[in-house]
């Protein structure tokens, strides 16, 4: 049996990151990962960090990595009827954005816990959250080479994904889930090519979206829209080089090795409220945007950054009234996050069966965000920092700060 305050599910970005500042804080945790470190370094997904979310990592102590390699942007390329339009976020907020890949992120964090002393467990599956309420004494039953074992604590913060047992544990307990499933899906690649532009490109094309991002200097992300059902098999790489240079455009788009691929359904969840007695999630465990607005890694960060905060002063001073308020106070930038993904999701997408009409109003929505400075500031708003406003407008304090 291992003694904690704080009992943390899920090593990603989130988890690492509330374990980080809890640290910081002087409050200790154990960090139980069901993956091996090789492969949550290794796995690729989110890439785009919102000025506040880049700040709470320097802020932090965990940024110099970052400062060093990041791609920063200005803005995104909008594209539609063969023309390339481009939204300048800096000089309608004064705020960019960075491209740094999650891995390295977690990469980053997983560094500087083990160099800290932290005590981080891989290939740890949780599998109970026991007595949870309130006034109780919360434990995390896992298995660890072979042995079941559990860690007893105060606080227990499920940062462990869509399917992990933290979810599970709140609608057990009549949370309650919002959801809504998107006609879409999206092929996506990770290529070993240079980024054939210097930032994102959203193209609305009448065979469907296309999005041109990039990990490194080397390394591209690149996606397609395709129906939620669509096999791998429909897609020999011939046929995806063709189909990414028609609809982004570019021509002189070179086909190279396609290190990663795969096809992920569209989707948005919300479960509320996010905390019952002593478990609280984060994360994916609590919400799901789709990508079209780069946001989910940016709300893991804000939702620990603000669970830090109320942990600390509860185990520190003893004032409970920040991490009472925890899931109210991230509701309203979830919600404002899920607002402007279902907007980018809309507004890029064609859908099977839809008639002309409404493919006219998105090319007149279209226009009208690449030509009124006033559509054009309320995008770059949000893709800014829609997930970590609160961070920007110090809200939320960063426990080591």
């Amino acid at each position: 049996m291992v003694g904690t305050q704080v009992a943390i599910i899920g090593a990603g970005p989130a988890g690492l990151m509330l374990s980080h500042l809890l640290q910081r804080a002087g409050i200790d945790s154990v960090v139980l990962e069901n993956r091996s470190r090789e492969y949550v370094e290794r796995r690729i997904r989110a890439g785009v960090l919102e000025h506040g979310a880049a700040q709470l990592l320097r802020d932090n102590g965990v940024g110099d990595r970052m400062d060093r390699e990041a791609l920063l942007h200005r803005g995104i390329y909008v594209q539609f009827e063969g023309e390339r339009h481009h939204i300048d976020f800096v000089e309608l907020t004064g705020r960019g954005i960075s491209v740094y890949g999650q891995q390295e992120i977690v990469k980053d964090l997983i560094q500087a816990r083990l160099a800290a002393g932290g005590k981080l467990l891989f290939e740890a599956e949780a599998t109970h959250i026991g007595d949870f309420g309130q006034d109780d004494r919360p434990w995390v039953a896992y298995r660890h080479n072979g042995q079941e074992q559990r860690v007893e604590c105060e606080f227990v913060a499920a940062c462990d994904g869509s399917h992990g047992i933290g979810r599970a544990a709140l609608i057990a307990v009549g949370a309650r889930a919002y959801e809504r499933e998107y006609p879409h899906a999206w092929l996506g690649i990770l290529a070993r090519i240079p980024p054939a532009s210097d930032e994102l490109i959203y193209a609305y094309h009448e065979r469907g979206f296309a999005l041109h991002s990039m990990r490194s200097p080397e390394v591209s992300r690149l996606y397609l829209q395709v129906p939620p059902d669509e096999q791998l098999a429909a897609w020999p790489e011939e046929r995806i080089w063709s189909e990414l240079r028609l609809r982004l455009g570019e021509s002189s788009l070179q086909a190279g090795e396609i290190m990663e691929i795969g096809i992920t359904p569209l989707r948005s969840y919300v479960l509320e409220p996010m905390q019952s007695g002593r478990l609280f999630l984060a994360g994916d465990a609590a919400h799901i945007v789709p990508p079209t607005g780069a946001k989910g890694m940016n709300l893991a960060l804000a939702d620990v950054a603000s669970l830090a905060a109320g942990l600390r002063d509860r185990l520190l001073s003893g004032s409970p009234e920040r991490l009472a308020a925890y899931s109210g106070a991230c509701s309203r930038r979830v919600w404002r996050a899920e607002y402007f993904s279902n907007f980018m999701t809309q507004l890029l997408h064609r859908d099977a069966e839809e008639d002309p009409f409404a493919h006219q109003l998105r090319l007149a929505q279209l226009r009208q965000l690449t030509t009124s400075r006033a559509a054009a500031t309320a995008l770059a708003e949000n893709y800014t920092a829609a997930a970590t406003e609160m961070l920007g407008q110090g809200v939320v304090p960063t426990p080591g700060a």
